[in-house]
């Protein structure tokens, strides 16, 4: 079975070892960061789309957010092993080993922001590296440390529309930190749902994701009301920013108070099927809603 050495000498590289690979790099995130990507890439192209530049820079950025996933697992090979959620991770369960997860962490790395420097631009190659820093040696430190984690977790979780607004040439701007902020606003409820539903595992892995876990989450519902309230004005900004119009903001509102309303009746009674409701519900609005902009964007600039 076996095809070629993997990193670490002297272990084949099976079909089984490729799946191992390909469960670090959590390709559910990367498909949702190559969605963000192209959509900021085609909202910065104002004349033309260039295609050929798309379709390089976004799996080049792709491969510095898979690596934010496997060094992220590297430092947490404990804590994921104390978690059911996790303890089947490659890393956790023991099947890669923590050098071998080490270097493909960094190959990924290294070979994204090289790729990115050369076919795309520096600035796109300087700041995806940052990003990849920010959630490896800011956020994941501080989950077993601070409840300040999910804030700081959710500034790498909001770039990669700006990655790919800065990889089509755009410049740092009011519409480039409009992106930022439907992206960064969007995530609180998002990501306070999954800490309630794994409350338990997190509390016993020594992970400090959610702001109270002995007040019943009161406190918990509360951040997420008031960031799905914060949500419905900043799903809006894009069409007083330029890069929508009047067919976008329908849809931003529509979307917005939907979130708005699945988090509300999470505040009021933290039970799992209102946090998987909501958590379900946080994963269609965010991906329709960009769709919305995009083709609102394309239909004002043909």
């Amino acid at each position: 079975m076996s095809v070629t050495a993997s990193l670490d000498t002297g272990v084949p590289l099976s079909v089984d070892r490729l799946a191992d690979y390909r469960q670090m790099v959590r390709p559910r995130i990367l498909l949702m960061s190559a969605v963000a990507i192209a959509a900021g890439f085609v909202l910065s192209s104002a004349e033309r789309i260039d295609w050929l530049l798309l379709l390089i820079a976004t799996p080049a950025i792709c491969l510095l957010v898979a690596a934010s996933s496997v060094l992220n697992q590297v430092v947490e090979v404990n804590s994921d092993y104390r978690m059911a959620r996790t303890n089947g991770r490659p890393l956790a369960s023991g099947r890669i080993s923590r050098r071998e997860g080490l270097m493909f962490g960094v190959m990924l790395a290294v070979s994204g922001a090289v790729c990115l420097w050369i076919f795309v631009n520096p600035l796109t190659s300087i700041t995806s590296f940052l990003t990849m820093l920010c959630y490896v040696c800011a956020y994941t430190p501080l989950k077993s440390r601070s409840v300040f984690c999910t804030t700081v977790g959710a500034v790498p979780g909001a770039m990669p529309a700006v990655l790919g607004w800065l990889a089509a040439g755009g410049s740092p701007g009011v519409e480039c930190l409009a992106l930022f902020a439907v992206f960064f606003v969007w995530q609180f409820p998002h990501f306070l749902a999954i800490g309630w539903i794994y409350r338990h595992q997190y509390h016993d892995a020594g992970l400090k994701m959610l702001p109270s876990f002995s007040d019943g989450g009161r406190l918990t519902g509360l951040i997420a009301l008031l960031y799905a309230v914060a949500f419905v004005p900043v799903a809006c900004l894009p069409r007083f920013v330029g890069l929508a119009g009047s067919g976008y903001l329908a849809a931003a509102l529509v979307l917005s108070l939907g979130y708005l309303w699945l988090t509300l009746r999470f505040a009021l009674s933290r039970s799992e099927f209102r946090a998987r409701r909501l958590l379900a519900g946080s994963l269609i609005c965010l991906p329709v809603l960009l769709i919305c902009l995009v083709f609102d964007f394309l239909r004002l600039t043909i």
